[in-house]
């Protein structure tokens, strides 16, 4: 039986790093004869990412949704041999392409003027509800001044830099734990910390977490913490990681003011 998830996977994984964004921006900077040429062809890379991910998802949505109909009507499908496997298949595959489009793109932002303080207050709040409805013993607190003052960036997409920061801490959690949520302001930057008691991460993971489709999780992805690097570093700011295995993990996020 033919692993389609890792077959797409791969060409998915091949079709980001056959090209070398990061690379092509630099020579943008450095050769501006060289800006145009550089700029139709990340933008045709943009486009034919976009394209394939569109093309695969809507007929894969389609079976999705014959899945869940066959599964209603006849409920004794779930015993067939490999149901429930072609099922979590499904689902991870429309996951996998629908951070694919949000991976692409990653580094266009809509730029507007919000509070700051109320994201993430906001965020925080919505996450707390989020670990009441499903009856966790994760214990969640949070840190939020009111000095964070105004900020100039993509909302939407900081939001899911946080938010994504906060369900892989809790994932990492078994049973009981700890998530601390913070903020603080300095001169220069705004310092944005998510902590958690759960498995922590090895030396040997650690090291290449933000790439795209490396993942620590059972059943990731692994373009969700790439995707969280991307959208921060275009914003100027970066993203790091401090972790210990069985102790657990800080990722800390500084944008420029």
């Amino acid at each position: 039986m033919l692993d389609y998830k890792y077959i797409i996977q791969k060409e998915v994984n091949h079709l980001l790093h056959n090209i070398d964004i990061n690379k092509m921006n630099t020579l943008t900077e450095e050769n501006p004869d060289a800006k145009q040429i550089i700029g139709q062809l990340l933008e045709n890379h943009h486009r034919i990412v976009s394209t394939i991910a569109h093309e695969i998802r809507n007929p894969l949505t389609l079976v999705s949704s014959s899945l869940q109909v066959t599964e209603l009507q006849h409920p004794e499908v779930k015993e067939f041999p490999h149901w429930k496997q072609t099922i979590e298949d499904v689902e991870f595959i429309c996951q996998l392409l629908n951070e694919l489009s949000a991976f692409n793109n990653g580094e266009v932002l809509n730029y507007s003027v919000f509070s700051i303080e109320r994201l993430l207050k906001n965020i925080a709040v919505s996450f707390a509800i989020s670990l009441d409805s499903e009856v966790s013993d994760i214990e969640f607190s949070s840190s939020i001044p009111s000095n964070l003052g105004d900020y100039t960036g993509d909302k939407v997409k900081l939001e899911q830099v946080f938010l994504n920061l906060l369900y892989n801490a809790r994932e990492s959690i078994c049973g009981k734990g700890q998530i601390y949520f913070s903020a603080s302001r300095s001169e220069d930057f705004l310092v944005i910390q998510c902590e958690d008691s759960g498995c922590g991460i090895s030396d040997e993971v650690i090291d290449y977490i933000f790439e795209p489709f490396k993942t620590y999780k059972a059943g990731g992805t692994g373009l969700g913490l790439s995707l969280s690097k991307k959208i921060v570093e275009s914003h100027g700011g970066s993203i790091s990681v401090d972790s210990k295995v069985d102790q657990g993990s800080i990722f800390t996020i500084k944008l420029p003011i």
